[in-house]
């Protein structure tokens, strides 16, 4: 048996080759996408960088902490909470106390850096920043600055003001920071959230314990942060966890992916080499073979193929994912720390995903082949008979029922899951795999009509087309299942993203009937001088200042679920500058003892009382006044702007009053918010930049998953058509016999490939439009103003490539061919 089956290897090295390739490349991307997803399940040990040289610091409270039946669950707070003044009293005590506060401080004129960010001189020690040229500020319009871009003496112009360099200091690589005085810090920003305390770990503890036990309100939430859990000083000290939770799921969709397209094409490969060699156990069976040991054949020759190409996907996979760690760094989808580890079950999994996926592939067509009869052996039409088998008929319908009924399912039930990435990604998946499978019963008559008017030109090329075509249906079928992926996935992907990007823009823009909107700088907000002197321009007849902040609920009873919150002070100016999307209440009936929910909420009666905790931990019960659609998901919670203390305004929307001249309006508003650096935009202005957009970080790792997909897809177009053409000397050799010239012949080879390319490109356009209108039927559900949007660009662009790479894959072999003579050839089967 081990015999055959190595002769057979060298009797046909094409169709090995091509399986081989397959596979190998299958693994590779496996290996590449698991080895960069187990690099994401971990994040390096970062060590405090703002308060490494303080003893102690003490922050107030940062994370809700609620009790429930299945343990404690934790949110990080929207609105952090000051140390209460009380507890700082005690630690003076102890020791030298010093506040830390933090602001955004941005150059006008385009010098410095992008982002500074400004702090008290006295917390510059605790880096430590160590004076380099200068000295320390001593007045209000006196700053130090890190790095070299501004030197002492020199005076720049910011949203804080004109200031005057009077020092530097090294930078330290983790910020570019503008220190001022502690007084003028403290006007620019007067919440302090942390202090550092020079005095004993031990004491600190002990003071905060006893003011936890004197019940001195807001005590129980402070933390005292020694040693390396000095970090969660830092700003965003969870940019590392975040960090790795995106590129996780960026990995894990671009696995999940790999995974299917993988199985999918090594599957399908492996079944239709088989299929290829009817005649040859037919031959086998009439030399006294058996059943048995044509099965055994088919899985040996299968096993050798894996075992060979599973593990040269595994070395090529350790080669590939280092590039691939470096672009994601390069694109800005990972941080600069991100590297690959010593992991090594992404080789284990990808190396036995790999064989067994070979293995599997060949299973049935080995029972087919066992079950193949001895006079087929001598039956010379090539024309297929029983592409269809019982399970293949099963898992097609099996399938494809599948995806239609959780389809309607979801539509009845939650028709907001088929707008989340973990669905609109996986749900092609499974129309695709039907497709595929019940591929065979739809290429005959779809050959057929693409060929209907070439066959009735002049020529016999139209109508050789149609009958190869129609005739091997197996092979038109495991040539079009590549190109039906590849279109199906870029349509079904490009397509979801650019409906739901299409479908939350129509939401803002709906939301959105302000004249103007005015925004504060990221990270700052506007004071209540700066939203008087809004108020009081001419011809502005309604403002409605807002703040972002977030209201927390616990569901079941065990689920804390934050959502995001705008607190708002006038909501009867709120209804004259906005079109919220109200389900049942009144948004006007906002008050300070209610709330504005949406239907994703578990209690979402107009009326009924509801449990919360607001952005600063506080628990209060509200009364619901209106409750919003849910849509696309952004409708989010509206509270009072007593219900979100300490959030600054950091939006004004603005409606203009009758005749009033707009041009006039607007630069009255940037008169009124340039100390603060506030940008004004018109409301339709603010919609468009307000609405998100597949750009950037999002769009590359989009691509990245796509690109690595379609890459895979592309080649195996190229493999199958190579492995079929290699299988069809003998029929060329015949037509030259019959009198074709050798243009002729690959003009034949070569529009019989775009044909099948062409049924390919149509069943996964109907694939990908069966897709998207389960998502068009959600937005109508959820009352959103969105269609389907179809990516015609990259849809045809990738049927474009696949066609043009089918005709070359055909073409070029089927011409190395032609260089054998014809009789010769006749008298061969590949």
């Amino acid at each position: 048996m081990l015999t055959l089956t190595l002769c057979t290897l060298r009797a046909r090295w094409v169709t090995f080759v091509g399986s081989f390739v397959a596979l190998a490349l299958g693994v590779a991307l496996l290996t590449v996408t698991g080895l960069a997803l187990a690099a994401s399940l971990d994040a390096p040990d970062r060590a405090p960088e703002r308060f490494a040289a303080a003893p102690v610091v003490v922050r107030g409270q940062d994370t809700l902490r609620v009790p429930t039946p299945a343990g404690e669950r934790t949110q990080r707070l929207a609105l952090p909470r000051a140390v209460p003044g009380a507890v700082l009293a005690r630690l003076e005590r102890l020791g030298t106390v010093v506040a830390d506060r933090s602001f955004p401080v941005r150059v006008r004129g385009g010098r410095g850096p992008g982002e500074l960010v400004g702090h008290p001189w006295s917390t510059a020690a605790f880096a430590p920043y160590r004076i380099d040229t200068g000295r320390a500020p001593r007045t209000a319009g006196e700053v130090v600055v890190t790095g070299g871009w501004a030197a002492p003496g020199e005076r720049v112009r910011t949203d804080r003001g004109t200031l005057r360099v009077v020092g530097t200091v090294p930078g330290l690589g983790f910020e570019d920071a503008v220190f001022f005085t502690d007084a003028r810090a403290a006007e620019l920003a007067p919440l302090s959230v942390q202090s550092a305390v020079d005095a004993e770990a031990s004491a600190v503890r002990e003071a905060v314990r006893d003011a936890v036990r004197d019940s001195v309100p807001g005590s129980a939430g402070v933390r005292v942060l020694t040693g390396d859990e000095r970090r969660y000083a830092d700003a965003d000290p969870d940019r590392d966890a975040g960090a790795l939770t995106a590129l996780n799921a960026l990995f894990g969709t671009a696995g999940g992916v790999t995974a299917f397209v993988s199985v999918f094409v090594v599957a399908s490969t492996f079944a239709f080499a088989v299929a290829q060699r009817r005649r040859e156990f037919g031959l086998l069976r009439t030399a006294g073979a058996t059943p048995g040991q044509l099965r055994r054949t088919v899985v040996a020759e299968a096993a050798l193929v894996g075992v060979l190409a599973s593990g040269t996907g595994c070395v090529l996979g350790a080669y590939g994912a280092p590039p691939l760690v470096r672009w994601v760094v390069d694109e800005g989808l990972a941080p600069a720390w991100f590297t690959l580890g010593d992991h090594t079950w992404p080789f284990h999994l990808a190396f036995w995903t790999g064989l067994l996926t070979a293995l599997c592939g060949v299973v049935a067509a080995s029972w087919r082949a066992g079950r193949t009869a001895p006079a087929e052996a001598l039956r010379e039409a090539s024309v297929d008979a029983g592409a269809m088998t019982r399970g293949r008929w099963l898992s097609g319908l099996g399938l494809g029922l599948t995806a239609l009924v959780t389809l309607g399912l979801a539509l009845v039930d939650d028709p907001g899951d088929l707008l989340h990435r973990k669905t609109y990604v996986t749900r092609p998946m499974l129309l695709i795999a039907a497709a595929a499978l019940l591929a065979p019963v739809v290429v005959r008559p779809l050959t057929r009509l693409l060929t209907w008017l070439p066959a009735r030109l002049p020529g016999a090329t139209g109508l050789l087309v149609r009958e190869n075509a129609a005739a091997g249906v197996r092979r038109t079928a495991a040539v079009a299942a590549p190109v039906l992926a590849t279109v199906a996935l870029t349509g079904s992907l490009l397509g979801a993203v650019a409906t739901l990007d299409g479908a939350k823009a129509a939401e803002t823009r709906e939301r959105t009937t302000a004249d103007f909107v005015v925004a504060a700088p990221a990270g700052s907000g506007f004071d209540a001088a700066a939203v008087e002197r809004l108020r009081a321009v001419p011809g502005a007849a309604r403002i409605s200042p807002s703040a972002s902040s977030a209201v927390y609920v616990l569901e079941d009873g065990v689920a804390l679920i934050r959502s995001d919150a705008r607190a708002v002070a006038d909501p009867g100016a709120l209804a004259a500058t906005a079109r919220l999307p109200v389900a049942r209440g009144r948004v006007t009936d906002l008050d300070d003892h209610s709330v504005v929910v949406n239907e994703e909420w578990e209690q979402h009666t107009v009326g009924r009382s509801v449990r919360v905790r607001l952005g600063d931990g506080t628990a209060k019960t509200l009364r619901i006044a209106a409750v919003l659609r849910t849509g696309t998901g952004d409708n989010g919670v509206y509270v009072t702007a007593a219900n979100a203390a300490g959030a600054p305004v950091d939006r004004v929307d603005v409606a203009l009053a009758d005749g009033a001249d707009a041009d006039a309006v607007a630069a009255g508003l940037r008169g009124a918010v340039a100390a603060t650096g506030g940008r004004v935009s018109s409301g339709d202005e603010w919609a468009a930049a307000a609405s998100p957009g597949s750009r950037g970080a999002t769009r590359a790792g989009l691509l990245l998953v796509l690109g690595i997909a379609l890459l895979y897809t592309g080649i195996s177009v190229v493999n199958t058509l190579v492995m079929a053409t290699s299988d069809r000397v003998r029929d060329l050799a015949v037509l030259r016999l019959a009198g074709a010239t050798d243009g002729q012949v690959l003009r034949l080879v070569a529009v019989e490939s775009l044909t099948v390319a062409a049924a390919g490109a149509l069943l996964g356009l109907l694939v990908a439009g069966l897709d998207l209108a389960g998502m068009g039927a959600a937005l109508r559900l959820l009352s959103v103003p969105a269609a389907p949007v179809v990516p015609w660009a990259a849809v045809g662009t990738a049927a474009g490539a696949c066609a043009v790479l089918a005709v070359i894959a055909s073409v070029v072999p089927a011409g190395l061919a032609l260089r054998r003579r014809a009789v010769g050839s006749a008298g061969l089967r590949g």
